[in-house]
């Protein structure tokens, strides 16, 4: 069974820096676009950042110039440096790839696929 396994949450302080990772675990056949959401109580998910398979990088305005996401092919996993946190930055974050597999038929699949989500929080 195919996973996103995420690791690196915690408690801060404001100002300080986290760097989350996320690796995927099972059989695939290769990863698409990967990125990071949060979701803080009482809200939506929210895209943080995205990057290609190429690298090509997006962020939401909120964390352009803090955070910086990045992967490693040969691992299949996906990081998210965050520096300068803030309080506002807590939120659960959750890890999200397009899996490419084969299934059971032999055919490719592209799958959608969220890792378990993993606790930011940053106190003033």
């Amino acid at each position: 069974q195919v996973q996103l396994v995420e690791s690196g949450g915690g408690l801060v302080q404001a100002g300080e820096s986290l760097r989350l990772s996320c690796a995927t675990s099972g059989s695939i056949l290769g990863i698409n676009t990967m990125a990071w959401y949060r979701q803080a109580p009482g809200w939506q998910r929210d895209l943080v950042a995205s990057i290609s398979r190429g690298g090509s990088t997006n962020y939401a305005d909120s964390v352009k110039g803090r955070f910086t996401i990045s992967r490693d092919n040969a691992k299949n996993t996906v990081y998210l440096q965050m520096n300068s946190l803030k309080p506002e930055d807590t939120a659960v974050y959750y890890c999200n790839a397009g899996l490419v597999l084969r299934d059971q038929l032999g055919n490719t699949r592209l799958i959608n696929n969220w890792g378990q989500g993993t606790q930011v929080t940053v106190s003033s």
